[in-house]
């Protein structure tokens, strides 16, 4: 397992940060902080809550250190979220900023949802040898990018393919520099902070790929990109939010690329983190 610690214990307040270290180093998930109340940390067999309260000039802190990572910061707080170094991801509630019935900001947080990234070697050992196009669907926090990782680096070096990843969040091979804080070995080729529709027909048009691998899929035009690209010659690999085949088929968003049958088999995660092989043709 590998996770870039230190740079998420930078994120922090010293006290909390501290106190985060001997609690989380190895089993934390995520660490909720609401302003008035204890720190909730989410562990692999439990929650923690701490005994100081969270204040305004906590999450304060946390957005400042978080914001200076990324140019892209601010476009991503206007999505909810930032990915700060290590791949780390920061949920945001406050007060959105309206502009043209669009949001373009998040001012005066009172809720922070910050998630731990690890990367784990291995996981995805069969995955490798399925033939066709994989959906990996799952609860938020069952490890759907992680998996989605794996697999990448898998077929990459035992199926010899050239991988096109889009990787809008900057979460599935985070970089430090130029280099990426997880392994990635092969013919992997990333596309960071581009929007999917987008990235998904740039990669298709400039590099070749024989697959391209898309994390969370959750809009029309990310479906309709996929659908394009998935009848030309190049193979898929994706993830969605359900929690079952059933679910998954029951969401409008999904329903295109279901009834299409663009995807032949769900790796379906489970609550314990790890998956199962199902075919899409039993999707009803």
């Amino acid at each position: 397992m590998k996770c870039e610690w230190q740079s998420y214990l930078k994120l922090l307040p010293h006290w909390l940060s501290t106190q985060v270290d001997v609690l989380g180093k190895e089993t934390l998930q995520e660490l909720r902080l609401r302003i008035g109340q204890a720190p909730t940390l989410v562990l692999n067999n439990q929650t923690v809550c701490l005994k100081r309260i969270v204040c305004k000039e906590d999450l304060q802190h946390i957005m400042n250190a978080a914001t200076q990572y990324s140019p892209w910061s601010a476009q991503s707080v206007a999505n909810g979220y930032i990915t700060v170094r290590g791949g780390h991801r920061i949920g945001i509630c406050g007060e959105c900023i309206l502009q043209n019935s669009s949001i373009i900001g998040i001012r005066y947080p009172t809720s922070l949802c910050i998630r731990v990234a690890r990367d784990f070697l291995g996981i995805a050992d069969g995955a490798h040898t399925i033939q066709g196009n994989i959906l990996i669907i799952g609860s938020p926090g069952t490890g759907k990018t992680t998996l989605l990782r794996d697999l990448i680096r898998l077929r990459a070096k035992y199926n010899r393919e050239s991988i096109a990843v889009v990787d809008e969040r900057g979460e599935i091979f985070p970089a430090v520099g130029e280099t990426s804080c997880f392994a990635l070995d092969g013919a992997i080729d990333v596309l960071q902070f581009c929007p999917k529709h987008l990235a998904t027909e740039m990669l298709l048009r400039t590099m070749n790929p024989t697959c391209i691998a898309v994390d969370e899929i959750t809009k029309n035009e990310d479906c309709d990109a996929l659908y394009q690209a998935g009848w030309c010659g190049v193979s898929l690999i994706a993830t969605a939010h359900a929690a079952s085949k059933q679910e998954l088929y029951n969401r409008p968003v999904y329903r295109p690329i279901v009834d299409s049958k663009l995807f032949q088999t769900l790796l379906v995660m489970q609550q314990d983190k790890s998956w199962k092989a199902e075919r899409m043709a039993l999707c009803k």
